[in-house]
């Protein structure tokens, strides 16, 4: 979706769906009227379903009915699996977890609504009303995770949450099931910090989200087993339900699909057995180092990854108005352009820990302050520091911002570092445009550097890892060994830069799916249902929606041959 912004309120706050006007409302043209859709291909819509009363089971395990943009979508991918012969039904939460990805502390600022079990005067009505207006048309089987727990399982969920030590909730394993990390995970999520440490509340909201892990493990795992469930498919593979939905399908062999919204315009990114953000660090070279290599191919890659300075193409950015004046910015902040600079990007703190396992550093905040104590004993270089904008402006709000951090252990920063600020308006494309090197941590960043014939130092779990294309650390000592090599003699030579926009190819136009059944909104929420009739939907219709159902039924490659059929933005 081109520029869905509106002037100071966060894009991807929206992208999350956060309808704070309520739940959908009947003939509301933002979301989708199934009953009317399937009312004008009734015939079609009842053969599909008897058909697929003896295809396989697939549980679209939306969970949080709330998350719009997922309900939405998973919607629509219901209606498609059904008309391909599947056996769909879905999971949703109605009031009973006591913490849950929907909570953000943006919107529910008062901690002790989870700790107090108030979360459902507060979100849960209307989060359990949005997922069944969009899913009570269909006529699909919908289980309702409090009629999947026993009275006696969800108080035995309380008192594990409420006596197990403090200092082993983030360890605990649960009939096999690394419950406790999860619980962390949407715990980190809801106070949106890299640690607990300075929330005075933070060990009972985290007791919250273990009882809401042990439910929700204790409710998926019985309808898996009483339904012979064997594949799912269903949002982020992380946080609170979905991480740990995944975690009870993988321990009973169920074959998983995850998804979320892709950077560009009316795409989605599936990966098979886990979230994305992991996947795509173990994905194997072979799925794209081999692939045809065009001249057309590269212009369309370098057109694309141009537009991304503005998001033009893009529903997902961070900039209302990109300056691209970095020489001025220099100017101003003193830094000499014609000294050898090093660019360090940064993730959100929060994020950081939770999409991507540590490598060299044991946390994001471990590897900046080294870094910046490293580049003091170099005069010889320049660091400049771009702090990511989606600290203020991305799904929820930092509240451990990185710039205090550094203050706490730099009072004075050397002379030689440099910081651009979450709310700089300076384009991060332009900073890096001179750079000597890049240094970043998980930031998918790295795959736009690279193309530009970057060299990029990788120091945590980024996607361009392990591509033989950038410097990758496994260690402190292996992180400062390379970085004792800057200034680099060269930027990276033809071949690397082909092997990176080869990547970036692979990254942006295979791994997105473009689906034009779903269109941008410039409202809340980002996008809606564009279609006719459901035999919009119909196999041979869409490309990218049928590679998408394959993927989740066959177990097939979520990979959109764009090569074949061309690159067009949402089609």
């Amino acid at each position: 979706m081109t520029n869905i912004v509106r002037r100071g309120r966060s894009l991807v706050a929206r992208i999350l769906g956060r309808n704070r006007k309520g739940m959908p409302q009947p003939g509301d043209p933002r979301f989708p009227d199934w009953k009317r859709l399937l009312d004008q291909s009734r015939p079609l819509w009842n053969a599909a379903q008897a058909q697929a009363a003896s295809g396989p089971q697939v549980l679209i395990g939306s969970t949080v009915g709330g998350y719009t943009p997922g309900s939405i979508f998973e919607s629509l991918l219901a209606v498609a699996l059904t008309l391909r012969g599947a056996r769909v039904q879905t999971i949703i939460c109605d009031r009973l977890l006591p913490g849950c990805q929907r909570a953000e502390f943006v919107d529910v600022p008062d901690p002790t609504v989870l700790v107090e079990y108030r979360l459902p005067e507060r979100l849960c009505d209307r989060c359990y009303a949005t997922g069944r207006y969009h899913f009570d048309p269909l006529g699909l089987p919908i289980n309702r995770l409090s009629q999947l727990v026993t009275r006696s399982e969800k108080l035995q969920a309380r008192r594990i949450a409420t006596e197990l030590p403090a200092d082993v909730i983030r360890t605990f394993v649960w009939e096999g099931l690394a419950l406790g990390d999860h619980a962390y995970a949407g715990t980190l999520r809801y106070f949106a910090r890299g640690d607990l440490a300075a929330e005075p509340q933070g060990e009972d909201v985290l007791r919250r989200y273990l009882e809401a892990s042990l439910l929700m493990a204790t409710g998926s795992r019985r309808l898996i087993e009483r339904e012979g469930i064997r594949i799912a498919a269903f949002n982020h593979g992380l946080y609170v339900p979905q991480g740990v939905l995944g975690e009870v399908c993988r321990s009973l062999g169920v074959q998983v699909a995850n998804w979320n919204p892709a950077y560009r315009t009316s795409c989605f990114i599936f990966s098979h057995d886990d979230t994305y953000h992991h996947t795509l660090m173990s994905e194997p070279v072979s799925a794209w180092e081999d692939m045809p290599w065009t001249a057309a191919m590269e212009a369309q890659i370098l057109a694309y990854l141009k537009s991304r300075w503005s998001g033009s193409r893009d529903w997902i950015w961070f900039h209302d108005e990109p300056d691209e004046d970095f020489a001025a910015y220099a100017r101003e902040v003193g830094l000499d352009l014609k000294k050898p600079t090093v660019a360090l990007l940064t993730n959100v703190m929060w994020d950081a820990q939770l999409h991507y396992p540590a490598n060299a550093f044991p946390s994001m905040l471990a590897w900046v302050l080294q870094s910046i104590e490293y580049f003091a004993t170099r005069p010889d270089l320049q660091l400049v520091i771009r702090v990511h904008p989606a600290e203020i402006r991305g799904t929820a709000k930092s509240r451990q911002p990185l710039v205090p951090e550094i203050e706490k252990a730099f009072p004075t920063l050397p002379p030689n570092v440099f910081i651009i600020p979450p709310e700089s308006q300076v384009s991060t494309y332009a900073a890096v445009a001179g750079v000597n090197a890049a240094i970043i941590y998980g930031t998918k960043t790295g795959v736009e550097l690279t193309s530009m014939g970057i060299p990029t130092i990788v120091a945590g779990e980024a996607w361009i890892r392990n591509k033989g294309i950038t410097l990758d650390a496994s260690s402190p000592a292996d992180y400062f060994k390379i970085l004792d090599t800057l200034p680099l003699p060269a930027r990276m030579d033809a071949a690397q830069i082909e092997r990176a926009r080869k990547y970036a190819y692979h990254f942006f136009f295979r791994r997105m799916i473009p689906v034009p059944a779903m269109v941008p909104t410039k409202a809340v929420p980002p996008f809606r249902v564009a279609i006719d009739r459901i035999d919009d939907l119909l196999p041979g219709r869409q490309p990218g929606l049928d590679i998408i159902c394959d993927g989740i039924l066959k177990g097939s490659p979520f990979i959109f041959p764009a090569e074949q059929y061309g690159v067009h933005d949402g089609g």
